[in-house]
């Protein structure tokens, strides 16, 4: 499963809190929102009054549960306010500090939407790499429990 921006922030908490899927595949996502202090998506509420939604919301709080692969794609001058690249960079180190399987690309040139060529052929790429590696060929289910 997958999904860019506030999808990629989905496809973390998913991960985090679920064992639904094999592979996760974030780009250009925001998954601390203690650094999106002033509201996101529709939570008009700032941080200050409601840490607690904050906190719970935010995968980065739970990078201990990711315990599937996660591919984090990012481009490196992402002006966006809510998903600048230290979010993935930081939500990378997490999972990779933890002992998770994860892995960080920043596309350089890019902004939140990927445009170069180039960019958009190394997310592709990159995408069915880790597809392929991790749902496709993956060991199965039942050979796992068999081991």
């Amino acid at each position: 499963m997958g999904g860019h921006s506030y999808g990629a922030f989905m496809t973390a908490n998913l991960l985090a809190h679920t064992r639904l899927f094999k592979a996760g595949i974030a780009r250009s996502g925001a998954y601390n929102r203690t650094l999106t202090p002033f509201g996101f998506q529709s939570e008009e509420r700032n941080f200050w009054q409601a840490p607690e939604t904050y906190l719970s919301m935010s995968p980065f709080n739970h990078a201990d549960g990711i315990k599937d692969a996660l591919l984090l794609i990012h481009g490196e001058q992402d002006n966006n306010s809510g998903t600048f690249p230290i979010q993935s960079e930081r939500m990378f180190a997490a999972v990779k500090g933890l002992g998770g399987n994860a892995r960080l690309v920043m596309l350089p040139n890019e902004s939140h939407g990927y445009r170069a060529r180039e960019s958009i052929l190394q997310m592709l790429a990159e995408t069915d790499d880790w597809l392929q590696q991790y749902v496709r060929n993956a060991p199965s289910t039942r050979s796992q429990a068999a081991n």
